[in-house]
């Protein structure tokens, strides 16, 4: 088994904290280790032969600085990209690396900054879905809704005769409605899209071949030296590689076109800590509901569902109810927490006003 981390992303939806020498992967936002660090631990229960971390060449040397403690325990390999060019050229510049030494290895594709409550029940999932992965399909981690989410993508599956999955894929959906989220969770048939996956490393370059011929293309010109895991070498040709590539999602290249396609129901406390209104999904609560992080003390009046990141200083709330509040020393930001996904839009600002000095 082979762990393939995804983690060259920018957290545009973590600003003013998350930036990009340090996103919201590379951070301790829930304290103690980073959100990287937390996936590699959980990993290691299912003793991996390597794991190999996609990330961008202005990450790479903190990537690799968080992760040097686990390099006694397994293999670790940083892959670098010179710039992004989302999922599918990530995933499949690590399958032909894996595939050119490990044709038939298995990958286990998992995005760096998701929270796993119950970890234990993450590893049975795994498990669950290896003799799927060595029968030749492409697997994708599906999570058991527990509520008509709004943020996340659905996946509908067939579960007639077919007790506990995995269940073939009937279709992707993108976010819902509220309405159309109800409909989904009545159903029972609906699962949240986890961006997790499992296949061969010689499948999913196969599905590749079959529908996006230019990225096959582009992998297919890769050359190796004798020693295949001296990754450094490959920095040139992927470099020359990824500025002739186009972006695009392995769902929206992949998993919405390809057969065999089917999905493994997992139920183990996941969240993909998308944005700050997220994190009372993952951090306690006060009694009022608010989620205070890095604070020196609080003081609060009358306040509620507020998520306040206090720089270290004393917070002190009156009367104030679902607001985003971020002190991240050099920047200050306030919102409403049911437009806490905008913030995105904050940072697209930023960078039309050549403010790339807080990006």
């Amino acid at each position: 088994m082979y762990i393939v981390i995804l983690a060259g992303g920018s957290g545009t939806r973590f600003w003013p904290l998350s930036r990009g020498r340090n996103p919201k992967q590379l951070m301790s936002i829930l304290g103690g280790k980073s959100m990287l660090q937390r996936t590699v631990e959980r990993v290691l229960p299912l003793s991996p032969k390597r794991v190999l971390v996609v990330t961008n060449t202005l990450q790479a040397g903190e990537t690799s600085r968080q992760l040097d403690q686990y390099r006694d325990a397994v293999h670790v390999d940083i892959i670098e990209e010179p710039v992004g060019r989302n999922t599918a050229p990530a995933i499949g510049l690590a399958a032909r690396i894996i595939a050119r030494h490990d044709p038939e290895g298995m990958m286990v594709v998992l995005p760096a900054d998701h929270y796993i409550t119950d970890e234990a029940e993450f590893h049975r999932t795994v498990k669950r879905g290896i003799a799927s992965v060595l029968n030749g399909y492409l697997v994708t981690m599906g999570i058991i809704p527990t509520r008509p989410e709004t943020g996340y993508g659905y996946i509908e599956v067939d579960a007639d005769m077919r007790g506990e999955g995995p269940y073939p894929v009937q279709r992707f959906v993108e976010k819902p409605s509220l309405e159309k989220a109800m409909e989904f969770l009545d159903a029972g048939n609906f699962y949240w899209n986890s961006g997790m996956f499992m296949w061969r490393a010689g499948v999913i370059l196969n599905r590749i071949s079959e529908h996006m011929t230019g990225l096959a293309s582009a992998l297919d010109s890769l050359t190796f030296a004798g020693d295949i895991w001296e990754l450094s070498d490959l920095n040139p040709q992927i470099k020359a590689m990824y500025h002739q590539l186009a972006a695009e999602s392995i769902d929206y290249g992949i998993m919405e076109k390809a057969d065999s396609v089917v999905v493994l129901p997992g139920s183990f406390g996941w969240s993909d800590v998308g944005s700050w209104s997220a994190l009372p999904e993952v951090i306690e609560q006060d009694a009022c509901g608010n989620v205070i992080i890095n604070a020196r003390d609080i003081v609060s009046l009358d306040s509620r569902g507020s998520i306040v990141y206090g720089g270290g200083k004393i917070v002190a709330l009156i009367g104030v109810e679902d607001l985003v509040v971020v002190d991240s020393g050099d920047a200050l930001m306030v919102c409403g927490k049911e437009r806490a996904q905008e913030v995105k839009i904050i940072v697209q600002e930023l960078e039309k006003r050549g403010l790339n000095e807080y990006l």
